[in-house]
C-alpha cells in the first residue's frame, strides 16, 4: 500500500507542513516567503535583489512580488545600487527587524504544532535523518526547490 512507503508518507508530511505554515502565517498576515527574505536579510545585511532571491530561492516573479508587500508594509527598503543604477539594494527596516521576530515566535508555534507527537530526542533524530538524505541529493545534483 502506497502508505507504507517511505516517500509517500514524506509527501503527506510536507503537505502537512505546507498547509500549517500557510495558515499560522495567515494568521498574522504574512506568508512565508517574508519570513525567509527578512532572515536572509538579518543574516546576510543588505544585499542586491539578485543575491537575495538566490540566497532564498524564490523565484523572480515571487520575489519581486513579495518584496513590494514588504516594502508596502515597511519592513525593507529599496534603493539604486550606487555601482549599476539599474539593481536594487535591499536593506531591512527596524519594523522589519520587529517583523522577523514576530514570524520568528510563529515559526516556533508551527515547528511545536508539526513535531507535537515526538518528543525531544526524536524531533532531533528525525532532523538529522532528514538534513542526512537532503545533503545526500543536493550532492547527487538535485538543487534546492527552496530555502527557509
Amino acid at each position: 500500500m502506497a502508505e507504507d512507503l517511505t516517500s509517500w508518507l514524506l509527501t503527506q508530511t510536507a503537505a502537512q507542513a505546507s498547509r500549517m505554515v500557510n495558515e499560522r502565517f495567515l494568521q498574522v498576515e504574512a506568508r512565508g516567503y517574508h519570513y525567509r527574505l527578512l532572515k536572509a536579510l538579518l543574516e546576510g545585511g543588505r544585499m542586491s535583489q539578485a543575491d537575495l532571491g538566490r540566497r532564498t530561492g524564490i523565484h523572480l516573479s515571487d520575489l519581486v512580488a513579495a518584496l513590494n508587500e514588504m516594502q508596502e508594509s515597511g519592513y525593507i527598503r529599496r534603493a539604486p545600487n550606487p555601482d549599476d543604477r539599474r539593481r536594487n539594494i535591499i536593506s531591512i527596516t527596524d519594523e522589519g527587524r520587529e517583523r522577523a521576530e514576530q514570524l520568528t515566535r510563529q515559526v516556533l508555534v508551527i515547528q511545536e504544532e508539526l513535531l507535537e507527537p515526538l518528543d525531544q530526542q526524536e524531533r532531533d533524530q528525525l532532523r538529522g535523518l532528514l538534513r542526512k538524505l537532503y545533503d545526500h541529493h543536493l550532492g547527487q545534483g538535485f538543487p534546492p526547490l527552496s530555502k527557509m
